[in-house]
């Protein structure tokens, strides 16, 4: 007799509600393998976006990252239902190194979620999980940048252990606008960006060239020029190791803030993105330097009618995180009264960080995501109708941003641009598996 099918909710339920790390790694393992005996393997969009900064593929497209703070597995579910009905192959879901904490999901449970969200919707091909602001304290950095940088690496080994093989380094915060040359205002951050791509490179799995990420304008503060990327790339490949594959993208600053500006009411204000900033250095990244093009940051809170400009601009990526989660917290389905108990959580845990010009909306809306982890098992704990009816909701959210950001019928283009390897030992090694190309139902 043959073993009976595999309850994928349930090993997922237990994989989320565990505290012990050893078992959420046992069935993590068991995940994966599982996935990879379906064909589905975590990879690096690497390749693919070199394909774009040679011209190989279009650029009317840009790729959506997808930052799962809450109900990731239901979430999860939900974008690859979108994506094999659209024929979708390009996008990614990440998470942010904060996000790992306040949200209480380590790398390993992300990246094994994500996959059995593959497994549960009948996914295969590749899977592309990404580090999002492996970001560098300044502070930290100026009073110790050997503590802090080690534990920068201390993450980086963690996440390339788990399967990020796609990793956001965010030195950007070490900008210096004091300084009078635009290459100085950049020096730090393209020392620590070569840096960490260095040790990236030493400790990918073999055969597998990680996807790596640069920033050259910190969210929310002044908007990036072509002479901040030309210094950034300048200094960066003096300082990158010789041989060395450097970074596939560039963030840029373009008028956003992360999570949006909030008002009084605790409603978000509209933003004037600068769009033809995004053009501009995208086309300057590809054209002078080989890279997809630049990346926004801070755009899920952006209007609707704000989307469509990403691939007409020729943007190669786009963060979104903070509206998925507005999404699940302001959803009919969700039980009023949880969400008292969360804000009356926030109220009392968090009361030293709300500022004192800040109306008890405002401050609501800003820290309500750290009551994402204390919560996380009631969330989770809820029926999965209810689960079900907002991950519903937010369905309709992904097929509509699969639509504008024309990421439709790209599985093809990925297949094609995309290595599959299965990691195999402790070493992350990797060995080579072919890629037919075909979209799989």
């Amino acid at each position: 007799m043959g073993r009976s099918p595999i309850d994928m909710d349930k090993v997922v339920m237990e994989l989320i509600l565990t505290d012990n790390l050893d078992e959420k790694k046992a069935l993590a393992k068991r995940i994966t393998d599982i996935a990879y005996k379906k064909g589905i393997f975590l990879a690096s969009i690497n390749e693919f976006y070199m394909a774009r900064g040679k011209g190989e593929t279009p650029t009317n497209f840009t790729v959506p990252a997808m930052n799962l703070r809450v109900l990731t597995y239901d979430l999860a579910k939900a974008i690859f239902r979108v994506a094999k009905k659209n024929n979708a192959g390009a996008f990614l879901f990440e998470i942010a190194k904060s996000e790992m904490g306040y949200t209480n999901q380590p790398a390993i449970e992300y990246t094994a979620v994500c996959l059995a969200a593959a497994i549960k919707e009948g996914w295969a091909g590749p899977v592309f999980i990404q580090g999002d602001h492996f970001q560098v304290n300044a502070k930290s950095y100026k009073d110790n940048p050997t503590k802090e940088l080690d534990s920068l690496k201390a993450l980086i080994l963690h996440a390339l252990e788990a399967g990020f093989y796609n990793i956001d380094i965010d030195s950007s915060t070490l900008v210096d606008l004091s300084k009078v040359s635009v290459k100085k205002q950049q020096e730090a951050n393209y020392e620590v960006c070569a840096l960490l791509t260095n040790f990236i490179r030493q400790n990918q799995p073999r055969g597998i060239e990680v996807s790596v990420g640069g920033e050259i304008g910190e969210v929310g503060h002044q908007n990036s020029t072509p002479e901040d990327l030309r210094a950034f790339m300048t200094g960066y490949r003096e300082r990158l190791r010789k041989g060395r594959c450097g970074i596939s993208k560039i963030s840029v600053q373009t008028g956003t803030s992360h999570g949006g500006v909030v008002l009084p009411d605790g409603t978000i204000a509209k933003v004037k993105l600068d769009f033809n900033t995004l053009r501009t250095l995208s086309r300057l990244a590809r054209e002078e330097y080989g890279l997809a093009g630049a990346v926004q940051h801070g755009a899920s809170t952006l209007p609707d009618e704000a989307f469509g400009k990403f691939p007409e601009e020729e943007t190669a990526e786009v963060h979104l995180a903070t509206g998925f989660q507005n999404m699940v917290y302001d959803s009919p389905h969700f039980p009023k009264e949880l969400k008292s108990k969360i804000y009356d959580w926030v109220k009392k845990n968090l009361a030293s960080e709300k500022k004192g010009d800040q109306t008890e909306e405002q401050f609501l809306y800003s820290s309500r995501k750290k009551a994402l982890g204390p919560f996380k098992k009631e969330i989770m704990g809820l029926p999965a109708d209810v689960r079900n009816a907002i991950a519903g909701e937010i369905e309709a959210k992904f097929a509509f941003l699969f639509e504008k950001l024309n990421v439709r019928n790209t599985r093809d283009m990925v297949s094609k641009h995309t290595v599959l390897k299965r990691v195999i030992s402790r070493k992350r090694e990797a060995t080579h598996v072919e890629m037919t190309g075909e979209g799989a139902d």
